[in-house]
């Protein structure tokens, strides 16, 4: 039986995917993972390379297999890109979608893995991207940031989203970028959303390297303390039952939060 179903969810570029892929890689227990970004990279790194979305598979394809759209990755990984449109034609959340429509029905989660992720795109407005939290695929869900205002910013319009849609924040990541009082704010921040900060992952330059190889640290750098960082934050989150509805900020709160707490 499944034991968790999670999304990441954060700010495009804040390092969602790195975090989804890494700690797949870390879990010793069948895991899936479902890239729900229309990049379609989160998995490239657990797979060593790019995979066939599902978009991309049902274009050629009108009747396809499981086999035609699910990859294993590193660790014994199951591996899944949803995909989007061509760049400047339809709508990204479609894909999710289509995706989450076509794996139900080919049978994808019969095998009931005991971890499933969801790595989607920030912006949790959109119908399609919600649809992790919307159709209840997804049972709590964990938000990256930084401590820079923009990161921020994405988080709590993400809070709102999951407040919005009655779904369950399971904590804050804080994905350092090595900004002044970077934990301090993302841990104050959390706190004002009622969650608290459930893993904080350093800046490192193994995280480029690795990803140059189409590899995640996990594989290429086991014994790096980033690759025990990880390793904590996967056991923290499958640890986990603080699950709360979201107390996100409004604009005005938030704007004073955050230049009031970097002046100081």
């Amino acid at each position: 039986m499944t034991k968790k179903k999670i999304a990441i969810y954060g700010k495009g570029g804040i390092g969602k995917s790195t975090t989804v892929s890494n700690i797949a890689a870390s879990y010793d227990n069948s895991t899936f993972v479902i890239g729900c970004d229309p990049k379609s990279d989160t998995t490239r790194t657990l797979v060593g390379k790019r995979i066939p979305t599902i978009l991309d598979t049902m274009r050629n394809n009108k009747n396809p297999v499981l086999d035609d759209v699910l990859y294993e990755g590193f660790n014994n990984t199951l591996c899944v890109e949803s995909g989007g449109p061509e760049p400047g034609v339809g709508c990204a959340g479609r894909g999710v979608i289509v995706a989450m429509k076509l794996l139900n029905q080919l049978g994808a989660f019969d095998s009931n893995p005991e971890l499933v992720i969801y790595d989607v795109l920030g912006d949790v407005v959109c119908g399609g991207f919600s649809v992790p939290l919307r159709e209840e695929y997804a049972d709590e869900v964990y938000i990256v940031t930084s401590g820079e205002y923009m990161s921020l910013y994405a988080a709590n319009n993400i809070a709102k989203g999951i407040r919005k849609l009655n779904g369950k924040l399971g904590g804050i990541i804080c994905n350092c970028r090595n900004v002044e009082n970077e934990v301090e704010i993302v841990s104050e921040f959390a706190k004002l959303l009622s969650t608290e900060v459930i893993g904080i992952i350093p800046r490192s330059p193994l995280v480029q390297s690795s990803e140059f190889q189409a590899k995640t640290v996990v594989e290429v750098y086991p014994d790096s303390d980033q690759s025990n960082e990880y390793r904590k934050l996967i056991k923290s989150i499958m640890d986990n039952d603080n699950l709360v509805a979201p107390t996100p900020l409004e604009s005005e709160e938030f704007e004073k939060f955050f230049y009031s707490y970097v002046d100081n």
